[in-house]
């Protein structure tokens, strides 16, 4: 550096700081909770609701803002990962600078599935460069991973969450009575991302999911080990996404099943759910991570079992080694020139491999075949 040249360091750090709360009947016209973030004498809100969300609980939603003398604005828009986009992110943006909100004290609300919660918490982010925002999850997904987290973003030319920021939400309420009224394919979508945690962090969610699983999944996780099982879920999530919010570490436990899935729930957006997708990988991994002699034939034979008995049907059809090679080629620039694919490495287990061939991907997908027909032809007899 010549003498002339002079130089002015900035050096801060922002806290990150938000509770996830456990919120039964959170629009139940004596609830309190939120009201215990933002203005309300007074105060006005802008509410994003799911379409399916607002069709069958519309009604107690507005009842509940009515009841604490809050004006305001619900706007209703289509979930799924379709309606992810820079139109209905534009949409949102239009909607809401024609109600005006103080942009401190009046925090926009999500009330939806994960789709929902990131394009909002991105509206949020960008903004007048970033207002509050609370986030309500209605699915499973949402509720044990999509809503926990601060990533926000949408979907662009072609690729998953290419658009995005890092927002941190004033709070996420988790109400459970909203999984009541859940198909049973979208329970099972976010039960995939709870096997993720199990297999690749969390030995003893395994192991409640072996023991309790298909009967939480049966009352939507209404009776007291389903409860235990979502309360479990979501603790593991947050203790693998908390020290690490905004991926400085690439190599992350919780993009198990995030690297061929990718490329397959692009490449079929109308027939896979995004745990869907993320099982594909899962079960490929696994057929790899025992190969390589990472997990034992028993370990294996486990965790195709718990698939089996949690009623979970993979759609093999859709496997295709082209479209999962070059998900893992785009994963690779994504993770910063390496591949940095998680594996287990037992039951509970993580490691981080570097090494992924062609060839060992294309030799293990007829395996899956073959191992799903087995068990589906062993089941049959038994």
């Amino acid at each position: 550096m010549s003498p002339a040249t002079k130089r002015w360091q900035v050096r801060t750090q922002r806290p990150v700081s938000y509770d996830v709360i456990k919120a039964p009947g959170l629009f139940q016209l004596d609830n309190r909770c939120l009201l215990t973030l933002g203005r309300h004498e007074g105060g006005r809100r802008f509410v994003v609701v799911d379409a399916n969300v607002a069709r069958l609980h519309g009604d107690t939603i507005r009842a509940w803002f009515t009841r604490h003398e809050i004006d305001a604005h619900i706007e209703v828009i289509h979930g799924g990962e379709a309606h992810k986009t820079l139109d209905v992110y534009q949409h949102l943006l239009c909607a809401l600078d024609r109600f005006p909100i103080h942009r401190r004290d009046e925090p926009l609300i999500a009330i939806g599935g994960g789709v929902l919660t990131d394009v909002v918490g991105f509206v949020a982010a960008s903004y007048r460069r970033g207002v509050p925002h609370i986030k309500v999850p209605t699915t499973l997904m949402g509720h044990i991973d999509a809503a926990l987290g601060i990533k926000a973003g949408i979907n662009f030319n072609g690729n998953k969450n290419r658009l995005g920021s890092f927002e941190p939400p004033l709070a996420v309420f988790l109400d459970s009575s909203f999984l009541a009224s859940l198909p049973r394919r979208h329970l099972l979508n976010g039960v995939c991302e709870i096997i993720k945690l199990a297999i690749i962090g969390d030995a003893a969610l395994f192991d409640r999911l072996e023991a309790d699983g298909a009967d939480g999944i049966d009352t939507h996780f209404t009776n007291a080990p389903g409860a235990a099982i979502l309360d479990h879920a979501v603790g593991s999530m947050l203790t693998e996404l908390t020290p690490n919010l905004y991926e400085d570490e690439l190599a992350r436990k919780v993009d198990f099943g995030h690297t061929f899935s990718y490329g397959l729930e692009t490449r079929h957006p109308h027939r896979l759910l995004h745990g869907e997708a993320v099982l594909l990988d899962i079960l490929v991994s696994v057929l790899i991570a025992q190969k390589r002699g990472l997990l034992s034939a028993h370990e294996t034979t486990r965790i195709f079992a718990l698939i089996h008995l949690l009623g979970i049907e993979p759609d093999l059809e859709v496997l295709d080694g082209t479209v999962m090679w070059k998900s893992l080629l785009d994963r690779i620039e994504h993770r910063n020139g390496q591949q940095r694919v998680p594996m287990p490495a037992g039951l509970g287990q993580c490691t981080f491999i570097n090494d992924i061939t062609r060839q060992e991907l294309d030799a293990v997908l007829p395996a899956l075949h073959n191992r799903m027909k087995e068990n589906h032809e062993s089941a049959l007899e038994r």
